[in-house]
């Protein structure tokens, strides 16, 4: 076992194993809202200074000099 790894059966006998399995039906939900978190942040914010690191739409916009 690697240093730093701690295993679902570890965090179930620290935190319990009801909690652990609680947490495991929120991941999708997090998931989504944090997906939806990120395009939000793009859409309201200047969007091209962050697309510009996405290797496939920077091909896109090439800048007009």
């Amino acid at each position: 076992m690697p240093i730093g790894h701690i295993s679902l059966k570890m965090i179930g006998k620290i935190v319990g194993e009801k909690y652990v399995a609680i947490a495991r039906t929120w991941v999708p939900t997090l998931a989504v809202w944090g997906s939806v978190g990120g395009v939000a942040l793009v859409h309201f914010t200047d969007w091209r200074i962050i697309l510009d690191y996405v290797p496939y739409i920077n091909g896109k916009f090439k800048k007009d000099e």
